[in-house]
């Protein structure tokens, strides 16, 4: 049984007692509770409530709230967090209520959905406060009966102590168990005995979800509400020059316009005050539609924006200056500049054995390029926010991945200390990592402070979808040597971007190659960037993973064959000591989706394309199965094999994966933001190819792999790898590789040759 500290604060617990009614405690304001799926066996609302730790409030008639900490935007962290909790306090989860926690760092770690570390990094908190909560209900049992706690079980929330027949269920003792002081270190379940935590449990949501409740910022409106609208340049390098805001104030409902600077001059900002314009200008009125029809109207006049350079603060309080190049951007001169930089020196990132040796004695060289384009995120919920910002306090109410991100940003433009600002974290209609730049928030918020109301704000999805935040555009040239005997010899890649590179140098193949050579470069943008559902390991494992099909065609061996070789080298006799990831669990799930996609024996007129990758903590492999009807190409199936780790939700981690996967197919095929004289080409889902419900596979299976190490990311881990299994399976399919997303465009005119 494990021991953990539980690390918890006096201020996340309280003292005493009772609260009357079952209403608000503290600043908890949510009222948003879920009902459990089996509602007829439910207890019903107590009329007392007791708080027991921060995430904890148990009903006097055993009725238990647990408050889910971290924003949800489709991951399910809502219900999976919740769970490890309700494992460790022992409890039955069809009396659990779940609510959504606002922001509350003094009450909370880690209040951010992203990184696909929501669990991970919850998991041995979430645990301790389950399990201290247990702890103190059992010790205020043993206190009452005069029977030590050792010899007092729980079950499903009742508490029994066999030897004198005496049982209660937690709302009786509850009151007791709020007075005891917290133990310094918790006993954990063993992994044997979790009875919550590995089944599958529905969406906390999903009646809300499937019947329109309100759940959204969008939904929220207080009295004397307004909507605003922002304005913002029509291309990257441009900047507000003048307005004419008289000619539309005498509009219908409109009742202010003017221009704001999203952050103050000076201000040094964080990693995530991605702000792709500094100045627009906002449009206040009455309704939505009001608005919209005066932002049509109003006459703007743009100038080109000069270099300029900001001060970044990053992690641990290193800054750093980031210059921003004037000039407007076309996709054309971003693919010169990038291949013009591909064949420059570059810097050396990872570099083991003598590379440059065995290139110059190689008997053969594969040398290949990959590109990919920038990417909208488009998620379906448009950005917006509610703010109401008075002299003394605000409030804001928004879709935000990282309310910790942001809260600094906020006190120091609005002139107002933190803890005057109350941040309410909405559900999102996806994130995908956009979300995590919450520039939205201070727009919305210097808004209403400067109309003094309570204000909606809210982006059309041209607004949403030209704003920026995209995922970078890259290009990557993997070489490989090869002796006279036909064995690999040396792997090198050279890879970078606009404005980022995309290499992990640590990461497979590194430590399974014996001379290995990682060099990145970056060029300098006014594009804006930001994460995109696993940055970077979305492109590059693409090309990496394209590349090793490649290569094993070359080496005449058998895709998965050839990756378990390098992974065994990896295992056995390993290059280096800084390689970041398990070559056996890497080769587990190379292993397992060999097995459950029977790769070894492919269906006739199927066409098969395999890849794996390792990022987030998480490894997972695909197969992906395509047919060609006529013309065109029908992705028949996907198997996907992942090792993430204990997974809380087996039903909610598979539909994640289902999503992640179908996400990167319809990206490998169509995901596409060109540039010219920086305006984004695309910006709306009538020229942004999306996936249709017909192009995805008829068939997804994801396999996990069962084990007891801690549970690691899932969100992202299985989008990376899609890519170069759509790839590879095209080349099996059409005897032609694809090195350039998306892929459909190629494909086009592959199968009118056909």
């Amino acid at each position: 049984m494990t021991i953990i500290k539980t690390k918890l604060n006096r201020r996340s617990f309280l003292k005493a007692s009772a609260l009357a009614g079952g209403g608000m405690i503290l600043s908890f304001s949510w009222l948003t509770g879920c009902k459990p799926t089996a509602e007829q066996e439910a207890l019903g609302l107590p009329d007392e409530w007791f708080e027991l730790n921060s995430y904890i409030k148990i009903g006097d008639n055993g009725r238990v709230t647990l408050f889910s900490p971290n924003p949800e935007f489709g991951s399910n962290v809502k219900t999976s967090m919740p769970m490890i909790l309700a494992d460790e306090l022992d409890v039955d989860w069809s009396n659990v209520i779940v609510e959504q926690a606002d922001f509350y760092p003094e009450r909370y770690e880690r209040q951010f959905t992203g990184g696909s570390q929501g669990i991970r990094q919850g998991w041995n908190p979430l645990r301790a406060a389950g399990a201290a909560a247990r702890y103190l209900l059992v010790a205020a049992a043993a206190q009452t009966w005069e029977v030590s706690a050792d010899e007092i079980k729980t079950s499903k929330g009742i508490i029994e102590h066999k030897g004198s027949g005496k049982k209660a269920h937690y709302g009786e003792m509850a009151s007791m168990a709020a007075t005891i002081e917290v133990p310094v270190e918790v006993k954990l379940k063993d992994i044997k005995d979790f009875n919550i935590i590995g089944t599958s449990k529905k969406n906390v949501d999903i009646e809300k979800i499937i019947t329109g409740k309100p759940m959204f910022a969008m939904d929220y409106k207080q009295e004397g509400t307004l909507v605003s609208a922002i304005v913002h340049p029509p291309a990257f390098g441009m900047q507000l020059k003048t307005f004419d805001g008289e000619s539309i104030k005498s509009m219908s409902g409109i009742k202010d316009v003017f221009s704001f600077h999203v952050h103050s001059d000076g201000y040094v900002q964080n990693a995530f005050d991605t702000t792709t314009h500094q100045e627009m200008v906002a449009i206040v009125g009455n309704s939505t539609w009001e608005v919209l029809q005066a932002k049509k109207a109003l006459q703007v006049e743009w100038e080109k924006a000069p270099d300029k350079e900001i001060t970044v603060s990053g992690w641990g309080g290193n800054q750093s200056k980031v210059k921003i190049p004037s000039g407007l951007e076309n996709t054309d001169g971003h693919l010169a500049r990038m291949e013009e930089y591909s064949k420059k020196p570059a810097n050396v990132l990872r570099k083991d054995g003598n590379p440059e040796e065995a290139f110059q004695k190689a008997a053969k060289v594969l040398e290949k390029t990959y590109t990919a384009p920038y990417l909208a995120h488009n998620c379906m919920e448009p950005v917006n926010c509610y703010a109401h910002v008075t002299a003394d306090k605000a409030e804001i109410y928004g879709p935000t991945q990282a309310p910790e991100f942001i809260i600094n940003t906020l006190s120091e433009r609005l002139g107002l200390p933190k803890d005057k600002i109350q941040i309410n974290l909405a559900r999102m209609g996806g994130g995908f990592g956009q979300r995590a730049y919450s520039h939205h928030m201070v727009e919305a918020a210097v808004i209403s402070q400067k109309v003094g109301a309570p204000v909606k704000m809210m982006y059309t999805r041209e607004d949403d979808m030209t704003y920026g935040i995209y995922r970078p555009t890259y290009t990557a040239t993997y070489r490989a040597a090869i002796d006279e005997n036909g064995k690999l010899t040396a792997i090198h890649v050279k890879a970078g971007g606009i404005p980022e590179t995309p290499i992990a140098p640590n990461r497979f193949p590194a430590g399974a190659v014996e001379n290995y050579l990682a060099e990145g470069w970056d060029i300098p943008s006014n594009i804006t960037i930001g994460a995109f559902r696993a940055p970077r390991s979305n492109f590059i494992a693409s090309a990496e993973q394209s590349f090793l099909d490649e290569l094993a065609e070359e080496l005449g061996k058998d895709p998965i064959d050839f990756r378990l070789e390098l992974l065994d080298r990896a295992t056995k006799n390993p290059v280096g000591t800084n390689n970041d990831y398990d070559p056996e669990r890497y080769a587990g799930v190379l292993k397992l989706v060999r097995e459950k996609a029977n790769w070894d024996s492919p269906k006739e007129g199927v066409h098969r394309g395999v890849s794996a990758y390792f990022c987030h903590n998480s490894y997972v492999a695909e197969v992906l199965d395509l047919r060609l009807e006529g013309n065109k190409p029908v992705v028949e199936n996907v198997v996907a094999a992942v090792d993430c780790g204990i997974v809380i939700n087996p039903d909610a981690a598979s539909n994640m994966g289902e999503g992640a996967i179908v996400d990167g197919i319809g990206n490998a095929f169509f995901g596409e933001l060109p540039f010219k004289d920086g305006v984004p080409q695309k910006n709306n889902f009538n020229d942004y190819k999306m996936i249709r419900m017909s192009e995805a596979p008829k068939k997804i299976e994801v396999h996990f792999v069962k084990n007891e190490h801690a549970p690691t990311g899932l969100g992202e881990p299985l989008f990376p790898p899609v890519f170069a299994a759509v790839s590879n399976a095209l080349y099996q399919a059409t005897g032609k590789r694809f090195y350039t997303q998306p892929f459909g465009k190629e494909l086009d005119n592959v199968m009118l040759r056909m």
